[in-house]
């Protein structure tokens, strides 16, 4: 977890928000859910375990329901801002979700100042846009998941809507040019007024107008702009009056430009410009994996996402951030982006990402950074079996193979390290131990990959000597009498059980590291260590809505009841390889609902619980690359997982549509996944409900690469029906309580039915 630097003064929680928490959600029964306040102090996920009570499980409306969006950050612009970039530039934009200007200062320690702000107003007084959130619609994005924002202010007796896109022209992408097109709409009030846009151009420095555009001191542009708008120098103003229906453009320069650069509103500039932004991401899209099912906001959100990551990348470094003391790279964060990104299908990417991902290093963290290291090269090999590229980094990860191989002391463990990169106490680190442990495993099913059996079989053998000094220690380190059992992450009595996680702020750093040590799978798949850690988290106070509790430092936060969602991503994967996929849900729900801001998909590390006011909760240094993969890594592994489940090393499982919702197939629904990339080569799944025929019918386009050693088709069926039979042709397959059957001996495209029946 990273260092948050909280310096500004809190907003004060609005009393008139305390009854949206008292909701009915048992169903159709009366009775009701536990208020805000006591889902906060439950040992237990009150409201997780409330909507895997609902007909068909957890839902995006059950949780949506209960706690606003996420909107507030720590600075001066409040309102939390819309990162606009071209594909992997290595400038961005920020908007403010308002409306109220691009490049607004934070004036905060925590975020960088962008380029010159430019305030939008309106009407006669120049209020701020967006000043009265009652009165805007939006932010929303085109079609649901393009980064053109839309949204509208009613102001006086008119509406202004607001479009704004950054230019993916190679000529202004560089400089992060943003466009924004301003549409006034007269009132109904018959008096047929006009509009009024103002521009304040927010600097110091001398600014002058020349035809269609604004220099700067040094003659470089700040904006270009059309026919409407009249330069008011004394006021920095550009001042459009606009007439019912018309429209005034302009284009912001977050880096100036030279003065001899056309402009890219001339004539019909901006519908051009819009067009290329709409096919560039589009084409960026229809590279990877697609994914139809039959709720469009998850289809808005995932495509968002990929569109998001790929705004967030600067050249070849997926940051963690932009725009605020995150924008820079970090080792866990930056590989489950980069990760995130290869699942979907961008192995191109992920080969150009993972090269500063191994070259990254920061002192006293050395061991659980190697661990990652490895992890990412291991899971580029299987997924791509690109061995000569991954030969090609093999100086770069060997000297990472050699620091985890030799770097153990007497007791067999690493040196003490960092408790984590917020903690500088150095201690037996059982995330770093499991991190390396579970790296040198599976590197040595990768040198058997490439050839170098030698290496594997010392490698091998090394991992298991170094397994039993960890369990041992691990032993030396529980107590056995509770349970579920407390495993430290602090090893060798050095840390105490947290019976309320977030009660504390170690408690809550514990829990961070808890979801990637058990993540490792160094306790044994489904063993009881295993079952212990899951169940610790669930039992005291480890998660809300299935995300990760946290505690913050008193500061701006409206209280210390905080989530630090993108650290849970190692726990979903764990209950999903658990086969427990009603958890799973909540965990994908309650992001979609309470870890990302409605309609425009962005998220922070950290976010409260309780609201600032109606509108919404604070969030920290929004977006998040890692929180956008912890998201998108859960849906893709709803949908296709590809599992090592004999714990070799080498994946050998591929599990299909393990852990959709019941919803998506209700009667004429269908589940659509094209082109999923797995370690066997590409998967294809096409389901369609039929209930009310007495089917589901599937077709399975299975990977030809490698025949995976089992793989399972499951069919979720919403309460209340039945797969009580399938067949592929003219053979019959056996269907389990779950819907799960068994077509490893299938080859190919196949079709497959499935006959339903009520229950």
């Amino acid at each position: 977890m990273r260092t948050l630097r909280m310096n500004v003064t809190a907003p004060v929680l609005s009393s008139l928000l305390l009854p949206l928490f008292c909701l009915n959600g048992m169903g159709a029964e009366s009775e009701k859910l536990p208020g805000l306040n006591e889902a906060i102090t439950s040992r237990t996920d009150v409201y997780g375990d409330a909507a895997m009570a609902q007909p068909n499980g957890p839902s995006y409306e059950f949780f949506a329901k209960l706690i606003p969006s996420l909107h507030y950050v720590n600075t001066d612009f409040k309102h939390y801002p819309i990162v606009l970039s071209a594909p992997n530039a290595t400038k961005k934009a920020r908007l403010i979700s308002n409306g109220s200007g691009i490049n607004v200062r934070a004036n905060t320690r925590s975020w960088n100042e962008i380029g010159t702000p430019v305030l939008f107003r309106v009407g006669n007084d120049e209020a701020a846009y967006g000043d009265f959130l009652n009165r805007l619609e939006g932010p929303k994005y085109a079609e649901g998941y393009l980064p053109i924002v839309e949204m509208t202010y009613k102001h006086g007796d008119g509406r202004y809507n607001q479009e704004t896109f950054a230019s993916t022209d190679p000529v202004y992408a560089g400089d992060a040019v943003c466009l924004t097109q301003f549409t006034f709409a007269a009132g109904e009030s018959g008096k047929g007024g006009k509009g009024r846009m103002v521009l304040r151009i927010d600097t110091r420095e001398a600014v002058k107008a020349e035809m269609d555009h604004l220099l700067d001191d040094k003659g470089q542009v700040l904006v270009w702009f059309d026919s409407h708008w009249k330069w008011e120098a004394p006021r920095h103003a550009l001042v459009a009056i606009l007439q019912d229906k018309e429209k005034a453009v302009v284009a912001v320069a977050t880096v100036p430009m030279l003065a001899a650069v056309a402009s890219p509103i001339a004539g019909k500039g901006y519908d051009a410009q819009r067009s290329k932004c709409v096919e560039t991401w589009q084409n960026i899209l229809a590279v990877g994996m697609n994914v139809e099912v039959p709720e469009p906001y998850v289809n808005d959100a995932w495509r968002s996402l990929i569109i998001a990551n790929f705004s967030l990348i600067k050249g070849d470094r997926m940051h963690y951030s932009a725009g605020n003391q995150y924008d820079q790279l970090y080792e866990q964060e930056g590989s489950e982006a980069a990760l995130a990104m290869m699942l979907w299908g961008y192995e191109s990417d992920m080969k150009r990402l993972i090269v500063p991902l191994l070259d990254f290093t920061r002192k006293g963290l050395e061991f659980h950074q190697a661990g990652h290291k490895l992890d990412d090269v291991c899971r580029y090999y299987w997924q791509t079996r690109d061995a000569e590229f991954v030969n090609s980094l093999r100086p770069k990860w060997q000297k990472e193979v050699d620091r985890l191989a030799g770097g153990r002391a007497k007791n067999g463990l690493y040196p003490r390290e960092q408790y984590c990169g917020d903690i500088p106490t150095p201690v037996i680190s059982m995330n770093s131990n499991a991190k390396g442990w579970r790296a040198l495993r599976d590197t040595a099913a990768l040198y058997e990959a490439l050839g170098d059996k030698k290496q594997a079989a010392n490698l091998r053998k090394l991992a298991a000597d170094f397994h039993k000094d960890i369990m041992d220690a691990v032993e030396k380190s529980v107590d056995k009498k509770q349970r579920p059992m407390f495993i430290p992450n602090a090893l060798m009595g050095e840390e105490q059980p947290y019976d309320f996680i977030p009660g504390s702020r170690m408690g809550s750093y514990w829990s961070l590291m808890a979801n990637t040590f058990v993540g490792s799978e160094v306790f044994g798949q489904n063993s009881e260590l295993e079952t212990d850690m899951v169940q610790y988290m669930q039992q005291h106070g480890g998660l809300f809505m299935g995300l990760v509790r946290s505690r913050p430092a008193p500061s701006f936060w409206v209280s210390t009841a905080n989530m630090n969602p993108l650290y849970g991503l190692r726990y979903v994967r764990t209950v999903l390889r658990r086969d427990e996929p009603e958890r799973a849900l909540v965990s994908f729900y309650g992001m979609l609902a309470a870890g990302l801001s409605r309609d425009t998909f962005t998220c922070g590390e950290g976010c409260s619980i309780e609201p600032v006011d109606e509108w919404g909760r604070q969030y920290y240094c929004p977006p998040n690359s890692a929180g956008n993969a912890f998201w998108l890594q859960t849906f893709r592994r709803m949908l296709v997982q590809d599992w090592d489940l004999d714990e070799d090393g080498e994946p050998e499982t591929l599990r299909l549509l393990f852990a959709t919702s019941k919803h998506w197939l209700e009667d004429g629904k269908e589940i659509k996944v094209e082109r999923a990339p797995t370690a066997f080569g590409p998967v294809s799944v096409h389901v369609q409900s039929k209930l009310s025929q007495g089917e589901v019918l599937a077709e399975v386009d299975l990977p030809q690469r490698q025949a995976p050693r089992q793989t399972l088709l499951r069919i979720r069926v919403p309460e209340g029906w039945t797969v009580i039979s399938a067949q592929a042709g003219a053979q019959t397959l056996m269907v389990d309580k779950e819907g799960t059957v068994d077509i490893t001996a299938l080859k190919g495209k196949t079709n497959l039915r499935f006959t339903v029946k009520k229950s």
